[in-house]
């Protein structure tokens, strides 16, 4: 049982939540629950399971949300599980990361015929893209958002924050100007470049021991910028 896939569950319907623990445990899975997206958040970046399901309406942030801070440190596949039937309910997940949509009321075996094959393509991916990233003196945990430079703590803005969880959960890869806009902003930014030179400056002062000569975050000329870590 210890080896039991695990299955992490965030849902705030008390009757659903309780429904999928006993039919998952019953077919040999380890099942954790949660309420809130915090608390789901909170227990994905401590047990990295294999496979989440996934409520949209949360009481403390939409699940579309958490589909994307997921995102940001794991490959793990994300089933939702929602009452939303609409196709841009379905499409706005989808586009965020999630792996599939399941509409309540749900059928027990299409549910766990769709757990079946989240589980094959958990086992595929090897769960997650590394959720600690080291470059040098800096280290970044993308699950729990913490950013070091040595042993100090750095304090970034949330927008800060998100472009350069961005970078380095992609590190080595050249990232165009619209990908970064269109990810941590948004699709009609694509095209404001300045926003990309005012937060790749203040990224650098905070992190670069000598922000005119980066060693980290590297300007691609005419392209875009690429995130450098250690190997």
């Amino acid at each position: 049982m210890t080896n039991a896939p695990h299955i992490l569950v965030i849902d705030d319907e008390p009757q659903i939540q309780r429904a999928i623990r006993t039919i998952l445990t019953e077919k040999g899975f380890k099942v954790t629950t949660a309420s809130r997206g915090e608390d789901g958040l909170t227990l994905a970046a401590a047990n990295e399971p294999d496979i989440v399901i996934l409520d949209l309406g949360l009481p403390d942030m939409d699940g579309v949300e958490v589909c994307t801070r997921l995102r940001e440190w794991t490959q793990c596949p994300i089933i939702i599980l929602s009452v939303r039937d609409s196709e841009r309910d379905k499409v706005a997940a989808l586009d965020k990361g999630a792996d599939d949509y399941l509409t309540k009321p749900f059928g027990i075996e299409e549910l766990l015929a769709r757990v079946r094959v989240a589980l094959r393509h958990s086992m595929n991916s090897h769960g997650t893209r590394g959720r600690v990233i080291h470059a040098g003196a800096i280290t970044i945990d993308l699950a729990w958002h913490i950013v070091k430079r040595g042993d100090e703590e750095v304090k970034l803005t949330a927008t800060e924050y998100k472009l350069l969880a961005y970078l380095a959960a992609n590190h080595g890869r050249v990232l165009t100007h619209q990908s970064i806009l269109t990810h941590v902003w948004d699709p009609a930014d694509a095209n404001h470049i300045e926003y990309l030179r005012v937060y790749m400056r203040q990224l650098r002062k905070k992190l670069e021991a000598d922000p005119e000569r980066p060693q980290y975050i590297l300007t691609e000329p005419g392209i875009g910028y690429r995130f450098i870590a250690d190997e």
